[in-house]
């Protein structure tokens, strides 16, 4: 690289820096709007359709859960459900209603589905896309149509993080901070 060419990237990236910054800042004042907006369809979920949504769990506004058979959902502490998953508790084509269990510190991938009946273990990560037909044993990782076990017996933490999540996340903001926030 030339000297040139090194000066350039070095401008480009603070630039960047500092652009990313304000973006940051300027979309952290959402975070309240989106926190109450979240709290709302959660009393709006277990108050009036009556679901067993527990208070810990965190969802994307996105999410789908069934209104047609609503007291058949069941979400545990810690659980993360992604956007546009959709959690099943009925099948009406086959006249089908059962009640769909998932475990506490969960994470459900983006636009998965669960069918009706499912029970999913805690401790258990269902990956984007998959559609769950049958029960996932606790500390276990799916993905796939259908959703096959690929990994099972891993410790996970809160919301489905892996316990080394902290450590990485870590480790990349002192390594933004080192480089002047030009990650």
């Amino acid at each position: 690289m030339k000297p040139r060419d090194k000066v350039r990237f070095h401008v480009i990236a603070r630039i960047d820096a500092r652009i990313r910054g304000r973006v940051l800042v300027n979309l952290n004042k959402f975070l309240k709007v989106r926190r109450l907006l979240v709290r709302g369809k959660w009393l709006v979920l277990t108050r009036f359709w009556g679901m067993d949504i527990d208070p810990t769990v965190e969802f994307s506004l996105s999410a789908r859960f069934d209104k047609t058979f609503p007291k058949g959902i069941h979400i545990g502490p810690k659980t993360y459900v992604a956007f546009d998953a959709a959690i099943l508790a009925h099948d009406r084509t086959r006249g089908y209603y059962k009640h769909t269990r998932i475990g506490r510190n969960c994470f459900i991938g983006a636009r998965s589905i669960i069918m009706p009946g499912i029970t999913i273990g805690d401790e258990c990560i269902v990956g984007s896309g998959a559609v769950v037909t049958k029960d996932v044993p606790s500390r276990s990782i799916v993905a796939g149509n259908p959703a096959t076990v690929i990994k099972s017996g891993i410790p996970l933490k809160e919301y489905g993080s892996y316990e080394s999540a902290d450590e990485t996340r870590r480790l990349f903001w002192e390594q933004d901070a080192a480089n002047g926030g030009a990650a």
